[in-house]
Formats: C-alpha cells, sequence, structure tokens
C-alpha cells in the first residue's frame, strides 16, 4: 500500500514537472515570438546584403540600378536596404508596400533629398521637384495645377503645341525617305512648344535673333539632365560635397549660369512689356505672365525672381525630357510590331481621316493608341525609381522600420513587370490596357499602385495633364503621316541605359515616308 501510494506520489509529481515544464517552455516560445514581433515592428531594418565599413554596398553596385534592385528583391525580399557610404536607402519593390508609402504614409514620404548638383539646378531646392513638403511647395504645386497648368490655360495654348507639332511634320517630310534620329525630333517638338508656352516665342525664333545668348540652348537642356544623372560621391557622403573630388558641381554651375542668364532674359523681357500688350499680341497669357503677376499681388500665392526661375526649371526639363524619352520608346515598340502599327494607323484613319490633319480634339477617341502608349510605360518607365522620398519621421512599413531621413525609392521596373499583378509581363500587349468595349483601362493617376508611370500620391508628376497630351498629340500625328521602317542594317534594339530618365541604350534612327498623296496635309 505504501509502495503504491509513494509510486502514485511520485508518478504525479512526474506530471507536475512535465506539466510545468510543457508550460515554461510554452512561455518562452510565446515570448520569443512576442519579442521577434515587437523587434519587427520597433527597431528591426528590412534585410539587405552587407557591405564594406564607411562604404557600405556602394563598390558592388552596378549602373543598372532598376535591374539591379529588381535581382535584389528576389533574394531579400519585396523591401530591402542598402547602406551606400553615410546614407542608407530603402528599396521597395512590390505594388503592395508601394500603397503604404504612397496612401497610408504619403504624408510622411513627402519629404525629398536631393542629389548636389539638382541642388544647384533648382536654385536651392526652391522648384517644385526637389522642395520638401512644407507650406512654400504647397503652395506652389497649387499655383502650377489650378493657374498655369489650369484646364482653361490648357485649353488656351493648344494653339502654340499645333504649331510646334505642324512645324515638325513639315521638317519630317523634307526629310523623307533618309535616316532621322527619332528622339532629336521629339526632343526639338517638346522644347519648342515648351518655349512657346512658357514667353509666346519658340527656341528656334530666338536662336534666328542677333543674339547670341540662346546659343547651344538645346545642348544645355541635354547637358543638365547628364549632370544630374552622374554618380557623385558628395550625394553618398555629404561630408565630401565642399571638395567636389568628381568636378561635377563645378560642371553643373557652369550650365546652371547659361541656363540662369536665359532665364532672367525671359522674366526682363516679360516685365517689359504690359500685361494687355502681351495677351493682346499672343491671344493669351503666357506661362511667365501668370507668375509675375502673382508674383506682384503681395499674397502667399506671390513668389520672388528666384522661385519663379526655380519654376521654369521644372517646366523645361520635365517638359521635354519624359516626352522625348516616352515617344522614343513608344516608336521603338511599335516598330518593333508591325502589328500594333497597322492598328494605330487603322485606329487614326477611322478617327481623324486620310483628308485631315490630327487635331487634339482627336485624342479623346484614339483608345488604341492610348493603350500602347501606356504599355510602353509599363514596360519602360521614364522614371524606373521614380524620384526619391525621404520620411520626414521614422515609421513602419511591412513590419521594417524605415528610418527617418532615409532614402527611399518606388521600384517602378519591378512593379511594372510583376508576374502577380500582370499577366506575361514581359511581353508587349497593349490589349492588357483595353477593356472589352474598345475603352482603356486604368490611367495616370497613380491611384492603382501596379501602374505608376507618373508616380501618386501628393508627390505625383503635377505636369502630367500636358505631358500626356503633348505625348498623344505627337504620337498621333507622326504615325498617321507617315510610315516608318528601321534602315536596313539596323535591328531591333531594346538595350536601356538608366539616369534620370531610362533613355534606349542606342538612339532609334528611322526612316519616314510618306503615307497620303495630298501634299498639303504636310504643311
Amino acid at each position: 500500500m505504501i509502495s503504491f501510494t509513494m509510486s502514485s506520489w511520485l508518478e504525479v509529481i512526474s506530471m507536475k514537472i512535465e506539466l510545468t515544464f510543457t508550460v515554461i517552455t510554452l512561455l518562452a516560445i510565446s515570448f520569443a515570438v512576442l519579442l521577434h514581433k515587437s523587434r519587427k515592428t520597433t527597431s528591426r531594418l528590412p534585410p539587405g546584403p552587407c557591405g564594406l565599413p564607411l562604404l557600405g554596398y556602394l563598390p558592388f553596385l552596378g549602373p543598372n540600378l532598376h535591374l539591379e534592385f529588381t535581382k535584389m528583391a528576389k533574394r531579400f525580399g519585396p523591401i530591402f536596404k542598402l547602406q551606400l557610404g553615410s546614407k542608407t536607402y530603402i528599396i521597395v519593390n512590390s505594388s503592395d508596400l508601394a500603397k503604404v508609402v504612397v496612401n497610408e504614409h504619403d504624408d510622411i514620404f513627402a519629404n525629398r533629398d536631393p542629389p548636389v548638383a539638382a541642388l544647384i539646378l533648382s536654385y536651392g531646392g526652391k522648384d517644385i521637384t526637389w522642395s520638401d513638403n512644407n507650406p512654400y511647395w504647397r503652395n506652389m504645386r497649387k499655383v502650377f495645377v489650378h493657374e498655369v497648368l489650369s484646364n482653361k490655360n490648357l485649353e488656351a495654348s493648344g494653339s502654340f503645341r499645333r504649331a510646334g507639332v505642324r512645324k515638325t511634320i513639315k521638317h519630317v517630310y523634307e526629310r523623307m525617305g533618309t535616316e532621322v534620329d527619332f528622339g532629336g525630333i521629339a526632343f526639338s517638338t517638346s522644347l519648342t512648344v515648351i518655349s512657346s508656352m512658357v514667353w509666346g516665342k519658340s527656341v528656334d525664333e530666338e536662336e534666328e535673333s542677333s543674339d547670341n545668348l540662346w546659343d547651344g540652348f538645346r545642348e544645355v537642356m541635354s547637358g543638365v539632365m547628364d549632370i544630374v544623372g552622374e554618380a557623385n560621391v558628395s550625394d553618398f557622403f555629404p561630408v565630401l560635397t565642399r571638395f567636389d573630388l568628381q568636378g561635377v558641381q563645378r560642371k553643373m554651375k557652369l550650365q546652371f549660369e547659361k541656363f540662369d542668364a536665359i532665364l532672367q532674359r525671359i522674366i526682363d523681357e516679360r516685365m517689359s512689356i504690359k500685361p494687355q500688350e502681351s495677351t493682346e499680341q499672343h491671344g493669351r497669357k503666357d506661362f511667365v505672365q501668370i507668375l509675375l503677376e502673382l508674383k506682384q499681388q503681395n499674397t502667399e500665392s506671390s513668389f520672388s525672381l528666384t522661385q519663379i526661375k526655380a519654376f521654369l526649371v521644372d517646366f523645361f526639363i520635365a517638359g521635354t525630357d519624359t516626352t522625348t524619352v516616352m515617344a522614343e520608346w513608344t516608336m521603338t515598340e511599335v516598330l518593333k510590331h508591325s502589328d500594333v502599327m497597322k492598328k494605330i494607323q487603322e485606329e487614326l484613319e477611322r478617327v481623324v481621316g486620310e483628308h485631315n490633319i490630327v487635331e487634339e480634339s482627336h485624342l479623346p477617341k484614339l483608345c488604341y493608341l492610348d493603350a500602347v502608349i501606356k504599355e510602353t510605360f509599363r514596360l519602360h518607365p521614364a522614371l524606373p525609381l521614380l524620384v526619391v522620398r525621404s520620411p520626414s519621421k521614422s515609421c513602419t512599413v511591412d513590419g521594417y522600420k524605415v528610418p527617418k531621413g532615409s532614402n527611399v525609392y518606388l521600384n517602378v521596373w519591378a512593379i511594372h513587370r510583376d508576374p502577380q499583378y500582370w499577366e506575361n509581363p514581359l511581353e508587349f500587349d497593349p490589349n492588357r490596357f483595353l477593356n472589352l468595349d474598345g475603352t482603356t483601362k486604368f490611367n495616370y493617376n497613380g491611384l492603382n499602385t501596379n501602374f505608376l508611370a507618373f508616380g501618386s500620391g501628393r508627390r505625383r508628376c503635377p505636369g502630367l495633364p500636358l505631358g500626356e497630351k503633348m505625348l498623344m498629340y505627337l504620337l498621333a500625328s507622326l504615325l498617321h503621316s507617315f510610315n516608318w521602317t528601321l534602315p536596313d542594317e539596323k535591328e531591333h534594339e531594346l538595350p536601356d541605359k538608366f539616369g534620370v530618365v531610362l533613355k534606349k541604350g542606342n538612339p532609334l534612327i528611322a526612316i519616314p515616308s510618306q503615307r497620303f498623296a495630298r501634299n498639303n496635309l504636310y504643311m
């Protein structure tokens, strides 16, 4: 009996010990899980590759960052961290996480960290692109959207776009049967239109004057973008900025002085003309006149002359570079897919006809061309990483800490080619942007983060209405008026060149030929 009792007692003790051990184990596991979650949500940075002391991962990065980041995302996941010099970079590679950045935390991620060269070009970050999210920036953006690019002003400036495009058609007509640089055509047209909208005169008109101030303006425009896109050690080690080790600041200052002199000339000429005289001469207020009138009002919407010039820098660069790059990429894809060119021209004949020229009023009816352009933006986004964002305070994305002041890139290149969101993502298929009734899916507002051609949120490109209209009008006119072929020895080339914008690796050279017998359609 005693033996049985002792045995039973030992069994009870053993059971209690096992139970206690089990409880302790479960508590330990629970604590570990809670600790893991706590660290993940409050302090742990995203994963990423190891680098070298001081330099970080900088020595291992190749030139094509959009491709490098996309490869890294397959290894580290949809959000990862890079230490580049003294700066921390966070790369977001999925639509779902992009939505967190541009929707849930849009206000936090609305600041900028400008490269040194961009800071020089933007008069110390006083433009729309590089200014932080503050009252000054919000006022400037409001003026740009509601005053300068209002529907009324955009419609009123249509005559300048028409004149610029018709001049291009005539120029190409004179070059029929010869090789032409398609990107050069697009750039020249864009610059002519933008300059006309800004102060009522085209660059061509100014260059024809005896004043040599305008000599090389096209080269200056192209040069500043190349310099901004250069890798600069000062951007990764700000303490070295004063030494300008690579001469980037010196080169930019030289180009900036030329640019500034031209902008000052524009403003001086406009200030010497009475507003009513300018309106009577051009039939509308040009953009410089609008800004100068706001300056004189002495309200919170007023601008200084420096701010006006920073504003004009944005307008020139954004208005020419994106249109040029995307026109060239679109035509590259159209030439590669002959069935696409045929469908575009069939649509143009239905909407415009064979005896008319393309007008802006035709554009809303060109649904297939619209789909072709959007599919080009998907495969070849002008800004594959958009413009860098910098959070105003630390926050959490996908359970990871994104530190205040870090540099955050949205990898649009990866998002636009993600098979999770796009069927057969590497194929060029404009039909993915068409509904069954032929109308187009998606738009450029960025609300659907699967498609971020112009960004999203409060930092979405404010020049979108003009850029969309100008690109479509130019392509519609060139494809309606001419057939296009590649030179015999040329092949369809799709390699790209990473920079501020994603350019073709090699310029598109094509040969135009006349489509319609009536020569007056080309005058």
